[in-house]
């Protein structure tokens, strides 16, 4: 048994992995979902305090407190800076680290430099002249590639601001999350902010899955991205084993 830890992304919360968590579950592992301090359903601890180092520590809380071990530590977007000092942390608890359409980062580089040049302008715009200077305003779901209205329907009135000191924080890294073996997993169907992610995945000599879908795999290909995490963790893939049996 493999214990998955999801991390979600920027205005998200750990709910967002409810249509992926059942599918590894239901292949025998064992799934933590936490949600960030201060986004959605803990919005009422965000302020201008909380950074990269806030979300790094309730996520190694986590594994600490509960005594997880061989975590497989899954990060989407913005949580791949999370997942990277997460596993300099806890190199011993983690044994598999997966980015999806997420940050790939090195020490010293904050998650403002790893965006695209036109994007890290318009997040850094958006915060300044609508986020009171510390805030990214939610995005429109629809440039993230999520069309279905059910989808939206779903998402949109769980989302909040994200704090920009998390974009802006650089990472710390001792080198230790070197030991730890990596993966990615890349959304391919939308305007692919993290192409250069996911090549510099490649460089390294990391697996790489693409996945024909948007940016929130988690909610428009959950059980492509199951098998995804499955296939990259070293376990039989669940949906693959139901159509053999």
């Amino acid at each position: 048994m493999t214990t998955f830890v999801l991390v979600h992304g920027a205005w998200h919360g750990g709910w967002c992995w409810d249509r992926v968590a059942p599918l590894l579950r239901a292949a025998g592992h064992e799934v933590h979902a936490p949600t960030l301090t201060g986004l959605s359903e803990r919005g009422h601890l965000l302020s201008p305090l909380v950074g990269l180092d806030t979300h790094v520590e309730d996520v190694v809380r986590l594994v600490e407190v509960l005594g997880l071990t061989d975590v497989v530590l899954v990060g989407h977007s913005y949580a791949g800076q999370v997942v990277t000092a997460v596993a300099d942390r806890l190199p011993g608890a983690i044994a598999q680290r997966v980015y999806l359409d997420a940050f790939v980062g090195d020490d010293g580089e904050a998650a403002r430099d790893l965006l695209p040049a036109t994007v890290e302008h318009h997040w850094a715009e958006s915060a300044a002249e609508q986020g009171f200077g510390w805030l990214v305003p939610v995005r429109k779901l629809s440039v993230l590639g999520v069309t279905e209205q059910a989808d939206v329907d779903w998402l949109l009135p769980k989302l909040t601001p994200h704090p920009w000191k998390t974009y802006t924080d650089p990472l710390r890294l001792t080198g230790a999350v070197d030991a730890v073996p990596a993966g990615f997993v890349e959304c391919v169907s939308w305007m692919r902010v993290f192409a250069g992610q996911a090549d510099r995945a490649r460089e390294r000599g990391w697996p790489v899955r693409e996945l024909a879908t948007g940016h929130e795999a988690m909610v428009t290909a959950p059980a492509e991205l199951a098998d995804a995490l499955l296939d990259l963790a070293g376990r039989v893939p669940a949906l693959a084993a139901e159509k053999e049996a």
